[in-house]
């Protein structure tokens, strides 16, 4: 059987990837999934916890379902302002963002 270490441990790996992915990525594309795998472990530790400590109650899961209605809004978003950098500056790397202020 699976306990709840096992999922935290999950959890903890995908957090701790995806800051490092959007401390070290240079490419927005990937701060994006960096972003994307931070939520996804937040989301895991609600069911987690909600399933661990109350079994019959749902708050948790209804917490990751908003979390990742909130998440796919947050990339539809994000996704768009890529596409509207892309086309003033013809380049997605966070270090030539600046070209955008003239």
């Amino acid at each position: 059987m699976i306990s709840i270490n096992h999922y935290l441990v999950l959890s903890t790996i995908l957090f701790f990837v995806g800051i490092y992915g959007f401390i070290a990525r240079k490419n927005m594309l990937a701060v994006l999934i960096s972003v994307e795998l931070v939520l996804n472990a937040v989301e895991i530790n609600f069911s987690v916890f909600n399933r661990y400590l109350y079994p019959e109650q749902m708050e948790g899961m209804f917490f990751s379902l908003f979390g990742i209605a909130i998440s796919a809004a947050e990339t539809a978003v994000a996704i768009a302002i890529i596409i509207n950098v892309y086309r003033n500056i013809q380049n997605i790397d966070i270090r030539h963002i600046d070209k955008l202020k003239g």
